[in-house]
């Protein structure tokens, strides 16, 4: 068993801009969604008209669109970069580690791992109730990681990194934390008791049913560049879910028909497969407006993050 070791650090101002599990329309996430799909590879600025327009394309109006982009703005997710009087918009410095660190964990969640090495991660906290805000922060990130809780204040994971965790507890502040990796058992307690599997092969099983329709749509060539863009979008958004749903458990415990790697090829066929006439869409629009800057457009796949 051994113990990692920690510090106690300043809080991360930047420590927020971790993904939160959101679902349909919200303008904040979803422009921090196709920015992501179609500019952090390049690092290329976005003007304000563009993202607007292209929000349009997701039923989002021209007033929501620019609030969101004014929020962001002031959250510091996102850099304003003015000239004359257009306005662009792009991610840089800490924040664009931060965001292509979550793409990246993304787009590979639910690729087949080697072998467990039976190391199990445990991080046990204590944090005070004045506290509850931290204490919520912190529950989502280890969730983030992979950790489910074993108590209140002990949670444990087989896969996910001690550094990690360390750090993760450091950005919040949090110093009445022990963080071990240990190999063996770890408690008594049924491993269903922590993951709820059950309702995580219902969630699979769910995205297959959805996906599968799009998946012979994009084999036989009959979605248009605007209902790619939308589709890969919702496609992503609901793969991301299982980030927080699923801990990307080793396949060594879990039962012999886990859906997991059936809805992770599909994933990967319907994200890559509509990638190109995404793309083009997006291209569409920021040639309308900005035809200078249709060259910083460029989407990514599942084999090729950012």
């Amino acid at each position: 068993m051994t113990a990692t070791p920690r510090s106690a650090a300043p809080r991360d101002p930047r420590s927020d801009q971790l993904p939160r599990q959101q679902h349909g329309g919200a303008p904040q996430h979803l422009l921090m969604t196709l920015y992501a799909d179609y500019w952090l590879s390049t690092g290329g600025w976005a003007s304000s008209a563009a993202l607007v327009r292209l929000l349009a394309e997701f039923g989002i109006t021209e007033t929501s669109g620019r609030a969101a982009l004014s929020r962001l703005s002031r959250r510091g997710m996102i850099t304003v970069h003015r000239n004359g009087r257009r306005t662009f918009y792009g991610v840089d410095g800490a924040a664009a580690v931060t965001l292509g660190d979550s793409v990246r964990r993304v787009l590979s969640f639910g690729v087949t791992s080697e072998p467990w090495d039976r190391t199990w991660t445990t991080v046990a906290f204590s944090i005070p109730e004045e506290q509850r805000e931290v204490r919520h922060q912190l529950r989502t990130r280890l969730r983030w990681l992979g950790f489910a809780p074993i108590f209140d204040g002990f949670w444990i994971s087989p896969t996910a990194s001690g550094d990690d965790t360390v750090r993760e507890l450091d950005a919040l502040g949090v110093t009445s934390a022990v963080v071990l990796r240990t190999g063996g058992p770890v408690g008594g307690r049924p491993l269903t008791e922590a993951w709820n599997l059950d309702e995580v092969r219902d969630l699979y099983e769910e995205f297959t049913d959805t996906v599968s329709p799009l998946a012979e749509q994009v084999r036989a060539g009959r979605v248009t560049a605007a209902e790619a863009l939308v589709r890969r979008t919702q496609v992503m958004d609901e793969w991301r879910t299982f980030r927080w749903k699923d801990p990307n458990l080793p396949h060594e415990l879990l039962p012999a028909d886990w859906p997991r790697d059936t809805a992770r090829a599909l994933f990967a066929e319907v994200y890559d497969g509509l990638g190109p006439l995404a793309e083009h869409r997006v291209r569409q629009i920021v040639f309308e407006l900005d035809p200078d800057d249709v060259g910083l457009v460029r989407h990514h796949t599942t084999h090729q993050a950012p």
